[in-house]
């Protein structure tokens, strides 16, 4: 029997609140990222290595939604919610303690971990709480809520790091307050757990039911490059904008992260009426041109087109998973979203681990503008991709929720 959904009558600000866990663990995924070139100064590491730092917090969420999902369908939202936070508030501990690269991949590693649990368990808590009848502005919220807090991570970090004493510490210390009023939200959240447990094996490869494979497809098809073009922007954008600008100011790296994700967040409420196969197309071809316009930027050396390059992959992202979440969220039964939601981001952060990294080494060998125009080249061509998967799928994705 299917986890029961919370009463209709359940106040639209508790679907909200909901959604403030998923916001403050999103707010630690990329909060030391302006925060690096103080590591990299005093451990010493290369960027190839800074970018294996950066995709630990992959491992760690990948192998996360091998479990998290199944787990939180069978047992509820709160079992997977909590671990979750407690793991996070132990990365900001070794975050602000870091002294060696093992601590940094440590602390990245268990972030990973507690992201996977929000974007499964999480993300499908504000699909509960909200009902059956406000699916759209639960799967609204929801994907906001993540990519709002990714963008106030790098921004508290890059600020509170320039103006208080002890840069790589302040940060973590009011992100731990933050988990804990998440803990509190969670704690008195108002979702059941399920009535009877569900088959198959608890540690899989998530999925989702027969005939929504279509739907998880399309999501993917524009999420994936979407997150890999703005997870390329978190890992290398400092070191693009010492090049071009000459300068190592963590308020301007983390700056440029914020409005990255503002524009993930704030295009996501502007499309939210318009039809599914519309918000992907979109998402698509607006990947597409930020990678253009990195290319542009590197070879130009221009801070416009590199802003203006992160605005639009922060949109694409958006989009593309907005338009995915909808589609899984009005498609998907309760008993087996998170997992679903689960399988979303393992299409999505698998090329967002792989191609970033791959590029650090690959501009350690080559110099930023051949390595940066080649992720750029290759992210356009899924990014195209995309966009014709989606309008060859347009029937499905066009049907009404």
């Amino acid at each position: 029997m299917p986890e029961r959904q919370a009463a209709p009558r359940t106040p639209t600000w508790w679907v909200w609140l909901a959604a403030w866990p998923v916001t403050a663990v999103f707010v630690l995924s990329n909060a030391a990222t302006p925060l690096y070139v103080l590591w990299q100064r005093d451990i010493g590491f290369s960027q190839g290595t800074l970018t294996v730092v950066f995709a630990f917090y992959i491992v760690g969420l990948l192998g996360s939604l091998l479990v998290s999902g199944v787990v939180s369908d069978r047992l509820g939202r709160k079992p997977v919610l909590l671990p979750a936070l407690a793991l996070a508030l132990a990365a900001c501990a070794i975050f602000a303690t870091a002294t060696t690269v093992t601590a940094l991949l440590v602390a990245r590693l268990f972030t990973g971990i507690a992201v996977g649990a929000v974007v499964s368990a999480g993300m499908a808590a504000v699909t509960d709480v909200a009902g059956p009848e406000r699916r759209r502005l639960a799967a609204l919220l929801a994907s906001c809520a993540m990519v709002f807090g990714a963008g106030l991570g790098p921004l508290l970090a890059g600020v509170l790091s320039e103006t208080l004493p002890a840069p790589t510490v302040t940060v973590f210390a009011v992100e731990s307050v933050l988990l804990v009023t998440a803990v509190l939200a969670v704690l008195r959240m108002p979702v059941r757990r399920p009535a009877a447990p569900g088959e198959g094996a608890w540690v899989r490869v998530p999925g989702v039911p027969r005939g929504n494979g279509v739907h998880l497809a399309l999501g993917i098809a524009v999420f994936a490059p979407g997150i890999t073009a703005t997870s390329f922007v978190l890992s290398l954008g400092p070191t693009l904008l010492t090049e071009l600008l000459g300068t190592t100011s963590r308020i301007v790296s983390g700056a440029m992260a914020f409005v990255m994700f503002l524009a993930a967040t704030g295009v996501q409420f502007a499309v939210r009426k318009l039809p599914r196969r519309t918000v992907l197309t979109a998402g698509a071809i607006s990947t597409t041109l930020g990678m253009a316009a990195l290319i542009a930027a590197v070879h130009a050396s221009s801070v416009v087109l590199l802003v203006a390059s992160a605005l639009l992959a922060g949109a694409g992202q958006g989009m593309g998973q907005l338009g995915g979440l909808s589609l899984l969220n009005s498609t998907v039964p309760p008993q087996r979203l998170a997992e679903a939601n689960a399988a979303l981001n393992v299409g999505g952060y698998l090329p967002a681990g792989l191609l970033p990294v791959s590029t650090g080494y690959l501009m350690d060998a080559v110099g930023l503008p051949t390595g940066a125009t080649i992720f750029g080249s290759v992210l356009t061509g899924l990014a195209v991709i995309g966009g014709f998967v989606v309008l060859a799928g347009h029937r499905r994705v066009s049907r009404p929720a």
